[in-house]
This record gives C-alpha cells, sequence and structure tokens, in this order.
C-alpha cells in the first residue's frame, strides 16, 4: 500500500468476488429495473414495521451477494454495514443472522463507499481475506425519522430528493480471477460545512465535500478527469450535481464529460416526480451494486471513480439550527485490466 496525500493506492488491489442488490417499488419502475437482482412489490417485505423491512433489504443482499461469489458466511472475516436509523438498527438486525464479526458504521449516505473502502483495506493489509460491505435505506423510514410519518401528508419542496428504498452489498476478497473489477485506492473524505442550515436540500450540503475529496484524489494520483470512464457521485441529485461540476470547474478541473450521479440514474426524475432525484444510503449502494459493477465486470466500463457522500446531520442537530457538515469518500474501481 502506498499513501499519497490523502489517497491510499493498493500494490495489491482487492478483488470484487460478488455484489447484488435489493430495491423496492418504485425504484423497479426506473431506468435500472433490469440490472436489479431482487425486487420487492411490497413496501413492508411482509414485516411488521419499516425499520424491520429495510433490516430485511440488508439481509437479502448481503445472501445474494455471498451466493454469486459461491462463499459462505464462515468464509468472510468481517462485514461492514450502516444506515441511516438510530443507532444502525437496520445493519445490527439484518445482519445479526449471519454470525460474522461486524463493524457498524455511520457515513449518511456516503456509508456504502466508507464500508467498502474499509474492507477493501482490511483485505489489501492481510488482516481478511474476505470481508462484506453493505449500505441500505428505506423510504418510509427515513420519512419517518427525519421529516414526517407518511400519514401527514406534507408537501416535499423543489429541492428535495427521495430515499431509495434500497440496499447494496459487496463481497472483497484477497483472492480471484484477475479479469474481476478490482479496487484500486481509496481517498477518505474531510467533514466539510458551507453553512448550509436546509434540510430539504442535501445536494447543495453536500456538493462541496464532494469537490474536495475529488480534488484530492486527482492531485494525489497526479490523473485528470479524461482519464476516467466515469466520475459518479451519491447522491447529489440535479441541484448538487451541478453545483459540484461548477465548484470543481472554478477550480480548474472540468469533469462534466464523465459525471454522474446515483441519484439521477435510479428514477426517471420528472416522470416519477422525485424532485432533484434520490438519496439515501441504499441509493449509491444498490446503482453500485448493480448496472454500474455489471458494466464493469462485463468490460464496458473499465477505470472508474465511485465518490458516495453524506450530511452528517441528525433530526436533533437541525433542530437546534446547526449546519449541515458533510463527508464524500471515494473509491477507485477498475474492470481488472487498467
Amino acid at each position: 500500500m502506498i499513501k499519497k496525500g490523502r489517497t491510499l493506492i493498493f500494490e495489491n488491489p482487492p478483488k470484487i468476488v460478488g455484489y447484488a442488490s435489493a430495491v423496492g417499488k418504485k425504484e423497479s419502475k426506473g431506468p435500472l429495473k433490469e440490472f436489479f437482482d431482487i425486487i420487492f412489490m411490497d413496501t413492508t417485505l411482509k414485516q411488521k414495521s419499516f425499520e424491520k423491512a429495510e433490516a430485511s433489504l440488508q439481509t437479502a443482499a448481503v445472501n445474494r451477494a455471498l451466493k454469486k461469489a459461491e462463499l459462505l458466511p464462515s468464509d468472510i472475516d468481517y462485514i461492514l454495514g450502516g444506515d441511516l436509523l438510530n443507532q444502525l438498527i437496520s445493519s445490527s438486525y439484518g445482519l445479526r443472522s449471519f454470525n460474522i464479526p461486524f463493524l457498524g458504521l455511520y457515513g449518511a449516505c456516503s456509508t456504502m463507499a466508507e464500508s467498502l473502502g474499509l474492507a477493501a483495506l482490511l483485505c489489501e493489509s492481510g488482516a481478511a481475506k474476505s470481508a462484506v460491505a453493505v449500505s441500505s435505506s428505506h423510504f418510509c423510514s427515513a420519512e419517518r425519522q427525519f421529516r414526517f410519518p407518511l400519514n401527514y401528508g406534507g408537501v416535499r419542496t423543489p429541492t428535495a430528493q427521495w430515499t431509495v428504498t434500497g440496499a447494496g452489498s459487496v463481497v472483497v476478497s484477497q483472492k480471484g480471477e484477475k479479469n474481476l473489477p478490482q479496487i484500486k485506492g481509496v481517498t477518505f473524505g474531510k467533514i466539510e460545512d458551507l453553512g448550509i442550515t436546509d434540510i430539504n436540500n442535501m445536494g447543495a450540503a453536500m456538493a462541496p465535500a464532494a469537490a474536495s475529496t475529488i480534488e484530492s484524489f486527482l492531485m494525489d494520483s497526479g490523473t485528470k478527469p479524461s482519464d476516467y470512464d466515469l466520475i459518479l457521485t451519491g447522491d447529489l441529485g440535479s441541484l448538487g450535481s451541478s453545483l459540484l461540476v461548477k465548484l470543481l470547474f472554478d477550480n480548474g478541473i472540468d469533469i462534466s464529460k464523465q459525471h454522474n450521479d446515483c441519484g439521477l440514474m435510479i428514477y426517471k426524475v420528472k416522470e416519477q416526480d422525485t424532485h432533484c432525484g434520490g438519496s439515501g444510503c441504499g441509493c449509491s449502494a444498490s446503482v453500485l451494486c448493480s448496472k454500474i459493477l455489471r458494466d464493469l465486470k462485463n468490460k464496458k466500463l473499465n477505470n472508474i471513480l465511485f465518490i458516495a457522500t453524506g450530511a452528517l446531520m441528525s433530526t436533533v442537530s437541525v433542530q437546534q439550527g446547526e449546519t449541515i457538515p458533510s463527508i464524500a469518500h471515494l473509491i477507485h474501481i477498475t474492470s481488472g485490466e487498467v
């Protein structure tokens, strides 16, 4: 492993040997339907609460990822996961049956990149032979915790985003075929806070964190945006994405041709009335663990940057008038041929 600035470059890149996504009904009506592994048409997943439903999303995603990797839970050294709910209840309840050492993580919507980066670090360092990264969100559980219960019928602001009901899981391993997707490096983010206080405008709060992390990685790695097939953020939505492109352009970095955002990919934004697009831990997790990793495996993509963003606030901090600190973690993934 080589450390350059904020970036860890892996000399023995861990391989992605399995991945899976599980989503809900609304997500199945979006552009990525054919790429999801599991689709639940019942929002409750036949559970007694939305929180239990979200836990089941994680269980389903991990089970399918392990099956695709042809591994058993006993083959996994660590499982790293997180969600948006208090005390990470979706992860702890959803993953308890696997009997795998568990590291609970909170990075808000950046958790998929955080868990994947740390899983890769464990494998590259030799601390683990195989590890699982997983994250989830559920529209109904998030609304209940952060906004209003659904029966309140509150009107969403134009800058609001729709929390994805979904989960994604990745199995990372030291071993695997050379042509499998590989994690080449990680840039962990710093907390950025430019004073945004509007909880209905997460894109604006998170864009500066994404810009900081992307700029740091490009500087540390000595690369430029055109070296990559895709620079994928999640989940800035339409407003945050345009702000990110402008922030970087003002610093002499043009990512406009390579950039896309998970929050814009998962829904037909106007047709499905999601305002600024998708959000939530499950947004970037389910997009990465469906179309993106499949395209890497099939060599339709060869060299990408995956940057998940998170707003590190809580209902209490917002009610106390605090601003919204944000963070973004970057994962450099290749098809195995770069």
